[in-house]
């Protein structure tokens, strides 16, 4: 795989939040990123569990706030270890 996690997390948060790959850092958070609502964090979820195939549970859901907690727990789910 060419492109880490975090730059493929990167890239569908980009996407749906129609920004550039670039303007979204591990940090990003829906205190950051004017479009993270709550309907858009819904979205980005079910097109990270297309993106990677996984199934993330409620209680994870609510926990991934930033783009970096996201691809920790997209990394977990793969059976890869977080930085």
């Amino acid at each position: 795989m060419s492109q880490t996690v975090l730059d493929q997390v990167r890239a569908v948060a980009a996407d749906l939040f129609a920004m550039p790959p670039e303007a979204i850092t591990p940090e990003a958070s829906p205190d950051t990123i004017e479009q993270w609502d709550s309907m858009q964090h819904l979205n980005l979820m079910l097109d990270l569990e297309m993106t990677f195939g996984v199934k993330f549970t409620t209680k994870e859901q609510s926990e991934m706030l930033s783009i970096g907690a996201v691809a920790a727990t997209v990394e977990r789910k793969l059976g890869r270890v977080s930085m």
